[in-house]
């Protein structure tokens, strides 16, 4: 398995403004051609985290689908985030996962965030997606999924032969300051219980509904001990 190159994008999201947003992390991402080989960008990185985003859900036909593709063309790497994004069945948290060569996988949130009643406005995912980049088999997933470690659990792969089903585990979020100690202790934990690398990325700034977020975005080997850990600060590690 070849070293992997990880960007961990820890933007300041610009609040309903998805033409900005891509103007914003454009400028982020342009440095990095041929110096990465996967990106990572936040949760609901074109809004913000908000229910009234569901008005501006674009379709997989809309300019983020592909602005997000043409990222990965031009970086020559793997580039993955969320948005609101409307599809048969109601607007998802989708994941994007996508590669140089114009192909687009996804991932919908599967645990929506109840106390804010994300679950009124938006439908919940029923599939996890496992997708292999540069000889590593990874597990994208979206914030309030880290709470769930049975939904995150490494399987072992019988057909593998004793092979567990990913090495690397990924959480975009959009993770309040208030709770950056929860953040920071349930990425470790993954990693420890999963046995695989993690690697994670919050929004930093202020949202629109005067959330603070401190980033904490991190790089965790499967020892639970930390590679990469940031504070607050807006850019790209």
């Amino acid at each position: 398995m070849q070293d992997l190159r990880i960007s961990l994008v820890q933007g300041a999201t610009r609040w309903h403004d998805p033409a900005a947003n891509r103007e914003y992390y454009g400028a982020l991402l342009e440095p990095l051609a041929g110096n990465t080989d996967l990106v990572i960008l936040p949760e609901t990185f074109t809004s913000g985290f908000s229910n009234e985003a569901i008005d501006e859900a674009e379709g997989m036909d809309g300019p983020t689908v592909a602005w997000i593709r043409a990222q990965a063309a031009s970086l020559d790497a793997a580039v993955t985030g969320s948005v609101q994004l409307r599809a048969e069945g109601g607007v998802f948290n989708r994941l994007l996962w996508a590669t140089p060569d114009g192909s687009l996988q996804y991932y919908d949130k599967r645990h929506l965030f109840r106390y804010a009643g994300e679950h009124k406005r938006y439908a919940a995912g029923d599939r996890r997606l496992s997708v292999e980049w540069k000889g590593w088999r990874i597990n994208p997933l979206v914030c309030y999924d880290l709470r769930f470690p049975v939904y995150s659990r490494n399987r072992y792969d019988v057909e593998r032969e004793a092979e567990l089903d990913f090495d690397l585990q990924i959480f975009v979020a959009n993770w309040p300051a208030a709770r950056a100690y929860a953040w920071k202790t349930l990425l470790r934990a993954r990693a420890i219980e999963n046995l695989c690398y993690v690697a994670a990325v919050n929004r930093v700034g202020v949202d629109g509904n005067g959330l603070e977020y401190s980033g904490d975005s991190a790089v965790i080997d499967f020892l639970g001990q930390p590679l990469i850990e940031t504070t607050g600060e807006e850019g790209v590690v």
